[in-house]
Parts: structure tokens; sequence; C-alpha cells
């Protein structure tokens, strides 16, 4: 486990500071995939930077499950989606060259080198140049030269950008290993779709801060307030339309959505129960959730 504890970060804006962290705290857990979320300029990458001993924060640390603060050989990160990889060295000579860079030995580095190539699915491409390889293959090779050391936390930033659909699923698959392996992950991405079927547990920030944290991105929709549509026969009904504009609710083809249920019953109590189609329960979307809490400062 890491804790992250009460990191506070500031950049010199003009003659103001802006607080880019804003005493963050949360932890993650060994064979554990954390989906890191926010929107753009919540501080994400400033807070993964951190984490990963690439930036200084102002105060706060980064501590292991015994209350020591984190190595650097500890936690490995790829960062806003850069592979970062030496075009013109093969699949296995990057893997090498960054594994004896990172301290282990050349015979290490080489075994290390085979294991990883066969774990992310490139032993066929092992005498390959990296610039020779698709972009879904370069980020699978990136993460593995992120495991060269054997690190204990592996911070990924926007591990998807820009991959085809098929080498996404090669790198899911080869990040639940990793987690089945006890590797604690923790990810950023603007593909809502990966945090909602990847990750164990999300966490949000907005303006630096935390703002949700502990959340089962299977379960999120259990928080939301459920909201209802509702169609009619003829949208006609004049105490209904005066209602309607009442609670600001706009009637589309005798169809009215987002409903909140505690303005049903007045709805409902001016129609015709003959004149309703369908009355039907909206499930709030990841997405919906998500902005909810990245867009407020309330849990």
């Amino acid at each position: 486990m890491f804790h992250i504890k009460n990191i506070v970060k500031h950049y010199k804006s003009g003659s103001d500071f802006v607080k880019a962290v804003d005493d963050l705290s949360f932890d993650i857990n060994s064979g554990e995939i954390l989906a890191f979320l926010g929107l753009n300029g919540a501080g994400k990458t400033t807070a993964i930077k951190i984490i990963a001993g690439l930036v200084d924060a102002d105060s706060g640390s980064v501590e292991t499950a015994q209350g020591e603060r984190a190595g650097v050989l500890q936690i490995s990160a790829l960062l806003d989606g850069h592979r970062n990889l030496y075009a013109r060295m093969t699949c296995r000579e990057n893997l090498e060259y960054f594994g004896v860079l990172r301290g282990l030995s050349i015979s290490k580095a080489e075994s290390r080198a085979e294991e990883l190539l066969e774990f992310f699915g490139l032993k066929d491409k092992a005498e390959v140049f990296a610039q020779k390889l698709s972009r879904g293959m370069q980020q699978r090779l990136a993460v593995s030269v992120a495991m060269m050391q054997e690190p204990k936390l592996l911070l990924l930033d926007e591990p998807t950008l820009g991959i085809d659909y098929e080498n996404t699923q090669l790198l899911i698959e080869a990040l639940q290993k990793l987690k089945s392996e006890g590797v604690a992950i923790l990810i950023t991405t603007h593909e809502l779709s990966i945090a909602e079927n990847l990750a164990d547990r999300v966490t949000i920030i907005r303006e630096g801060k935390l703002v949700a944290d502990n959340i089962n991105p299977r379960s999120l929709q259990q928080e939301a307030t459920y909201h209802y549509q509702l169609v009619l026969e003829d949208g006609e009904c004049p105490e209904f339309k005066a209602l309607a504009n009442e609670y600001e609710l706009s009637i589309v083809d005798n169809s009215v959505d987002s409903i909140d249920q505690s303005l049903l019953p007045e709805l409902l109590s001016v129609i015709n129960p003959a004149k309703i189609v369908s009355l039907t329960k909206q499930q709030p979307s990841f997405e919906q959730i998500f902005l909810k809490h990245a867009r407020s400062s309330s849990c």
C-alpha cells in the first residue's frame, strides 16, 4: 500500500501563485487499479508527477505502508501518453538499456527483458526497431519499460491515448495480470469507459482537491438521484404544460425527460392516466455521475 498524504503544490502565474494541488490525500493498495479522474486542469498530472518524484511538492509526502518515504525505485511512471522510447533501438535493446539505467545488472536486465517481452505479447517483435511498431505496440513496449525495475506502484497517465481497440484490450489484459501479481496501478484517463471497466476504485479531484474517493465504478450509479421520462399521448394538457413550465421542464414531441422523483406525483396528478404512453426510470450513466462529482466541490 502507498499513502499519498497532504500533498500541496503551488505554481507561479504572473504575480500570483496558483494552487495546483490542494492538501491531497488518498491511498492505493497493492493489487489494485485506481482510476484517478478529473476534468482538464484539475491537477491530475501535477499530482502524478509529485507521486513519481519528478516534481517536488511544497508539502506532503508519499509513503509506504510501513510509514517510510517511498523510494524512486518503488514507483515507475508513464506520463502524458508519451512513449519515451529510442526509435532506432529494438524492443529488446530499449528494455535492456532502461533496465541498466535503472540499476539492474546486465544479466538481470537481459532476463527481465525476456520476461516482459513475453508478458506484453512482444516476443515476436523483440528485434524490431521501436519506430517500426504500431502506436499500440509502442505503448505496450513503453509500459514494459516502466516495469523493468519491478516497481510496486505503476503510474499511467492516459495509457490508451491514440491506440486502437485491439491494442487497448491487449494493454488492459496486461494491466490486469500485473494487478494479479500485486502491483498497485494508478491510471488517469479521459476515456471513462476504460475507468469504468478496468478500475477497482475511482478517486476524483477538482481544482486540486479530493472530491470523491473509495468509489466502486460498477456501483457508482447507486449514489445518483434517479430521474424519469414521461411520454404523453397528447402534450397539450394546459395544467400539465403550466406545471412543466413552472419547473422549467421541456416538452419535446410529447416527451418530458429528466423529471426529478420529487416532482413526479404532482405532475401525474394533473394528467388523465389514459393519456400516459409510458413512464420510464432514467438510469444515470457513469459519465453523468463523474461530471456530478467533477463539477461540484461536494461529494
